[in-house]
């Protein structure tokens, strides 16, 4: 699949797998919920039960910002499989007009954040590379 398609794909996605780096050098792993603008990923941290609004992850990307996330689809016909992996930068949204944009746009792809907006941490992924695969052999 072509990049724009690759695109397409991770941004229709409902949840994905967020890659961080802790300063120990070890992965870590998470789902998320997230919504794109452009080549910018947005996610931000909410009510959902956690033991802190300090998560892990917050901590990895101050202390490395490099970051990976990725969506999939998987279903019995294996011809039908893809991937998409998105390469970028982590930064917490500081500006208050983009933390209200990203907001917006997570709202817009999730009622449950219509109901209950974010009150945690916004982060947002500056994307510099996009690789993806699909079960007819196409990459990108």
């Amino acid at each position: 699949m072509d990049e724009p398609e690759a695109l397409g794909r991770l941004a229709g996605s409902p949840v994905a797998r967020l890659a961080t780096v802790g300063p120990d050098g070890h992965p870590h792993v998470v789902p998320c919920v997230f919504a794109m603008a452009g080549r910018t990923i947005y996610w931000a941290v909410d009510q959902k039960p956690k033991r802190s609004n300090e998560l892990k992850r917050l901590a990895n990307i101050r202390a490395n910002p490099n970051v990976e996330l990725v969506a999939d689809h998987y279903e019995g016909d294996w011809s039908r499989l893809w991937w998409v992996r998105a390469t970028g930068t982590a930064r917490i949204v500081e500006g208050q007009d983009e933390r209200a944009r990203a907001l917006q746009l997570l709202a817009q792809k999730y009622g449950q954040y219509r109901e209950q907006p974010p009150e945690g941490a916004v982060v947002a992924i500056d994307v510099s590379r996009v690789s993806s695969w699909e079960g007819t052999g196409r990459s990108a």
